[in-house]
């Protein structure tokens, strides 16, 4: 059965600022479910594939089912989280040899990226890693959605427009 959407979070703290957002969404929308990278072994990428029977294979399986892919991410020294970059990286697994297939099941899927900071202000230059991936592997990027929280339990009103807006695309 294809699901409609899969928020991927990245972080250091999966209950953190950025879940927040993430619960957020989830419980404003349809048919949103969630991984949280934490929850898994995944080993840095490395040519001689040392390190395939790890849970990255199995994981990314299992989100191929889904229609559209949201990257979220907590923005840590001006990028993307290290988990997220990890799986980024990782992606180059199928991309090669045999488990090629795999990697061109991306093509023509949806995805999107969300950050959440503790500054209003994103910095130029951080969506390119996900706007540049999209596009080499033949995905349809809906843009990126900057959050930030200054007070853990709530999220800013002058947010909700913006994440609502974002639900309309997933």
């Amino acid at each position: 059965m294809q699901h409609k959407t899969i928020i991927i979070l990245g972080s250091s703290r999966p209950f953190g600022h950025t879940r927040k957002v993430v619960d957020y969404l989830i419980s404003h929308g349809n048919e949103i479910d969630l991984v949280v990278l934490s929850d898994y072994n995944i080993g840095y990428f490395d040519y001689e594939l040392k390190n395939e029977d790890d849970d990255f294979l199995p994981l990314l399986t299992s989100i191929l089912r889904y229609d559209t892919i949201l990257f979220a991410t907590p923005v840590y020294w001006y990028t993307m989280s290290a988990q997220m970059k990890t799986f980024f990286d990782r992606i180059s697994d199928v991309l090669i040899g045999e488990k090629k297939t795999m990697g061109r099941q991306l093509r023509g899927k949806v995805m999107g990226s969300l950050s959440c900071g503790s500054d209003q202000e994103i910095f130029e230059g951080f969506e390119m890693p996900f706007t540049q991936s999209a596009k080499y592997l033949g995905m349809t990027y809906i843009g990126h959605t900057h959050t930030w929280l200054s007070n853990a339990e709530t999220i800013p009103k002058e947010l909700v427009p913006r994440l609502e807006s974002l639900i309309k695309k997933l």
